[in-house]
């Protein structure tokens, strides 16, 4: 009877080894989803800038991913600013609100995928067109 105490533990521990292990590893293959990037900060190269007149939309490309943000001209007091990114084929990713310096970083995969990048600070607005294919 003691010899089967033992095998249940072995056996239940060795179960929770292998979900823990499937679960780590189908998140190494999952496509990364679209998200807001860490405050501030946008992986990779910059990859383009495109300019207007109360500010700018940075883009930045990495082998996985692309992120932009809209940064203000002059920081200072909090106005209307808003930053969008969407890979050809898929869904924008939006940042709006009320800010003193920037809006985003917002990022999407695009792996081989043009992105179209829009960005406004108080009433200045550019956008991209199909960019980074």
């Amino acid at each position: 009877m003691q010899r089967w105490k033992g095998r249940g533990r072995r056996a239940a521990s060795l179960v929770a080894f292998t979900a823990a292990l499937w679960l780590s590893v189908g998140g190494l293959f999952a496509a990364p989803p679209a998200q807001a990037a860490a405050a501030g900060t946008c992986g990779g190269r910059l990859a383009r800038t495109v300019a207007f007149e109360t500010g700018e939309v940075r883009v930045y490309k990495s082998r996985t991913q692309a992120c932009a943000m809209t940064v203000a001209r002059v920081p200072g007091e909090r106005r209307q600013m808003a930053v969008s990114i969407q890979p050809r084929g898929g869904a924008p990713v939006r940042d709006a609100g009320r800010f003193t310096r920037y809006a985003g970083p917002v990022t999407v995969g695009t792996i081989s995928r043009c992105v179209y990048v829009k960005g406004n600070v108080a009433g200045g607005s550019a956008d991209s067109g199909w960019i980074l294919c």
